[in-house]
């Protein structure tokens, strides 16, 4: 996941000893062409906190006076982060090896919207991002506020917390005490993710980065657990979650084509409902069958629904079957794999998708970077 400030899901290196500094002098920068003055500066608060709070990982293991619970999570964090570089390939630099109390179980809360008729995310660009299709704030509140308002605006919206985020290396990212909540696996697997932003990213294309980014995780977890001696991640457990996601896309490209259609507004807002109650009820047949009564999506899936909860799983998933395809073509090489990713990130919006649905195809032919 990105920051809105810098890249909204990227010792202290160069630039960010160039750039520390000059925190505030590039939010006045943001905020001078900005028609929300208090969102942008939320942002820089919310992120000049970030940095202020790092401390190198190193020292707080040598430091005798580290709790016991921390300094076993950041040790195991320091050991992904090397395979991180050594193995994945992904950047070699100071992210992730710095650490940050928060104090809040999230870094950001991301807000997403979409029409009441349409699954179009509203996006918002930024002056370094590009677009993306959510707005990041450092409050729940605030994030709810925000929520609130567009409601009233006639808006789908869903409000989603964030462990962690990428500044696509303009900072050193720091672990955060939001994402040490998590198993030693989860944390492994979150910054894989993070890295994979900072190792490439397309503007104005959250779609590709998210799913590059989430096929790198997923990838890097299971290299990291083979590497370990670990055995692959249980079949059920993995079948069942690629399950729950193809459910939720399906009911994503039926509602695509309900949109799309002549109905009135009125038969359209019947049939929505109709759509997430439809949802509801596939999800508990698959559950309560093949799955034996496995209830780890229930609190989601039974939350209050909207467009804009589908939208993640878009983001994140879109293409991450492709991103496998082409891995599986460069023989499974990693720097063969990111530049095959460059090639792709090269090519106009259009040709890229194109490109990415054949990829997605089961019968894709290999592509040479």
């Amino acid at each position: 996941m990105l920051c809105d400030l810098f890249s909204q899901r990227s010792g202290l290196g160069a630039l960010d000893r160039v750039f520390s500094p000059l925190v505030p002098v590039l939010a006045l920068v943001l905020l001078s062409g900005c028609s929300s003055v208090s969102y942008y500066s939320q942002l820089a608060e919310g992120q000049l906190q970030l940095l202020r709070a790092r401390q190198p990982v190193e020292q707080l293991l040598r430091d005798p006076a580290t709790d016991p619970v921390l300094r076993e999570r950041l040790e195991h964090a320091e050991q992904a982060r090397v395979f991180a570089s050594d193995v994945l390939k992904l950047p070699d630099n100071r992210s992730y090896r710095v650490y940050a109390d928060l104090g809040r179980p999230y870094v950001v809360w991301n807000v997403f919207a979409t029409p009441e008729l349409s699954l179009q995310p509203i996006t918002h660009c930024f002056p370094i991002a590009g677009c993306v299709a959510y707005r990041g704030y450092y409050r729940q509140g605030a994030a709810r506020g925000a929520a609130a308002l567009m409601r009233q605006q006639g808006l789908d919206v869903y409000v989603g917390g964030v462990e962690a985020y990428s500044t696509l290396g303009w900072f050193d990212d720091p672990l955060l005490s939001s994402m040490l909540g998590w198993g030693d696996e989860r944390l492994a697997s979150l910054i894989f993710h993070e890295l994979a932003h900072q190792r490439f990213y397309v503007k104005d294309d959250t779609e590709f980065n998210e799913s590059f980014a989430t096929f790198v995780e997923q990838q890097g977890t299971r290299q990291w657990r083979a590497a370990r001696g670990l055995a692959a991640v249980g079949e059920d457990t993995s079948r069942q979650r690629e399950q729950f996601i193809q459910l939720v896309l399906d009911s994503r490209e039926r509602l695509q084509q309900l949109y799309a259609g002549q109905l009135s507004d009125a038969a359209k807002r019947a049939a929505k409902q109709a759509e997430f109650a439809r949802l509801r009820a596939e999800y508990r047949q698959l559950r309560d069958g093949q799955w034996a009564g496995d209830k780890r999506y229930d609190a989601w899936i039974y939350a209050p629904m909207s467009n804009a909860k589908l939208l993640p799983f878009s983001l994140y998933d879109q293409w991450v079957s492709a991103f496998a395809a082409l891995f599986q073509q460069v023989g499974g090489d990693w720097p063969q794999f990111y530049q095959a990713v460059e090639q792709l990130g090269k090519l106009p919006l259009a040709q890229r998708k194109a490109e990415l649905g054949k990829l997605a195809q089961p019968s894709a032919k290999p592509i040479r970077p």
